[in-house]
């Protein structure tokens, strides 16, 4: 998918939300658990209801890989369940995978190939072999990890180095540039780090940024748009608890869907606001 279907479907559906599958056996309605794939049944439902608001889904593969050949399988089903019936949605599979150049060239067959996915999450610290093989297929996109908004971030992000004075997550922007480009890399940025996105777009300023925390983290959606923005937008909010487990009942996925539009009206009446669309 390229940059231009992404901003499409922004401009389209009025909305830069993405649903994060974090789907959790021990969360999803008990009716479920009778379906041979519970899993993939519950984000068919959630797909259904929500994909009008959303444009994209992320599914974190944690809560597939701890279900062993079950949640591969349900995993799969449900890339290829997106793609069959919603081909315009961007895929991330949300694995942080980052490794020596050969294993990050399998991760990228895994992932590209066989399963199909638009996007993938990398780790950075292992520098550019662990990120290039990402970089070698077309129409796909490394999204770097480069300013997280979990408690122990700042052990490493925020470290200064005395001689640039930069923090490290500015030299991971910087030095990522050298390996791809706003065509075929993202940056995951922290809502909770909101006021640090002024700083990010000195950087990155046409790249689009995926922005975790906002909802359940307490991210705030309205400062991610007046740091983050650019003049397409260039922002992929996730939100994942606050839509999925919203109801516990068998109305699951109805409330879902009225939650998920509650933020993409947020969105539009943003984008309006700083005239991006």
């Amino acid at each position: 998918m390229t940059a231009d279907q992404l901003f499409k479907q922004i401009r389209e559906k009025q909305s830069f939300l993405c649903i994060g599958l974090d789907t959790d056996y021990n969360k999803i309605p008990k009716i479920l658990l009778d379906s041979e794939y519970p899993i993939f049944e519950f984000n068919r439902q959630i797909i259904d209801a929500t994909a009008d608001y959303s444009i994209a889904f992320k599914p974190n593969l944690a809560f597939y890989e701890v279900l062993g050949a079950a949640g591969w399988i349900s995993l799969e089903m449900t890339v290829n369940y997106i793609h069959e019936r919603y081909p315009e949605i961007f895929i991330i599979a949300d694995a942080k995978r980052g490794d020596i150049g050969n294993t990050s060239k399998m991760y990228a067959q895994a992932f590209f190939e066989k399963m199909n996915f638009d996007a993938i999450t990398v780790s950075p610290y292992m520098g550019s072999d662990s990120v290039t093989p990402f970089l070698e297929y077309q129409n796909k996109w490394v999204i770097l990890l480069a300013l997280t908004s979990n408690a122990g971030a700042d052990d490493f992000q925020q470290v200064v180095d005395q001689n640039s004075n930069t923090r490290l997550f500015e030299r991971v922007l910087q030095k990522s540039e050298r390996w791809g480009n706003e065509h075929n890399m993202m940056y995951v940025i922290g809502a909770t780090r909101a006021d640090m996105l002024t700083l990010v777009r000195e950087h990155a300023p046409n790249h689009f940024l995926l922005i975790p925390g906002v909802g359940a983290q307490g991210g705030s959606l309205a400062d991610v748009a007046k740091y983050g923005f650019n003049s397409k937008c260039g922002l992929i909010v996730n939100s994942s608890r606050a839509i999925l487990y919203a109801d516990c009942t068998n109305d699951f996925a109805k409330v879902a869907r009225e939650k998920a539009r509650e933020i993409q009206e947020e969105m539009s009446q943003l984008l309006n606001q700083y005239k991006i669309v």
